[in-house]
């Protein structure tokens, strides 16, 4: 299971160094990105840097996927077990096919307009014009050794905001 870590810069230059030690400590270079405030992330920093995506969308979609499949599901088992309707079961997996597809175009709608997880939980830091460094890995000691020389490349580690299951 991979794990974020998130440090606060207090401005582009500093996040860049210490995105380019992280790459250097062996962080790949898809589990590393920066965060900042928009006209921050158009002006001044290079698109690979940036976050992959600035929204909830593919999580939120991930989840109405597995929503809507269950919940068609269950209906089509339901719609099965009733001598009246009586339907076979090839159209219970067309709810559930059907049920996933809703779920997941639903959420992803709705996702597309939360903003991402990191910029959520770390408003605050990124509002003052602080660029966060933004890092994980499935490597527990390569991320120390990385969030080591992170912080000595002049950022501060930010505590990481834990979510409930759905998350």
């Amino acid at each position: 299971m991979k794990t974020r870590r998130v440090f606060s810069a207090p401005d582009i230059d500093t996040a860049e160094a210490a995105l380019h030690v992280a790459l250097h400590m062996g962080i790949q270079p898809d589990h590393a990105a920066l965060v900042g405030r928009p006209e921050i992330e158009m002006n001044q920093m290079p698109d690979a840097e940036k976050e992959g995506s600035p929204t909830d969308f593919m999580p939120a979609a991930m989840r109405g996927l597995v929503g809507g499949g269950v919940v068609g599901l269950v209906i089509g088992l339901l719609a099965m077990a009733i001598p009246a309707v009586g339907i076979p079961m090839v159209a219970v997996l067309l709810c559930t096919l059907v049920g996933a597809l809703v779920g997941g175009w639903a959420a992803a709608l709705a996702g597309s307009s939360v903003p991402s997880e990191v910029r959520r939980d770390y408003r605050t830091e990124i509002d003052a014009g602080k660029v966060l460094v933004v890092i994980d890995d499935d490597d527990e000691r390569l991320l120390e050794r990385a969030s080591d020389a992170i912080t000595a490349a002049g950022t501060q580690r930010l505590q990481l905001v834990h979510h409930g299951l759905l998350h």
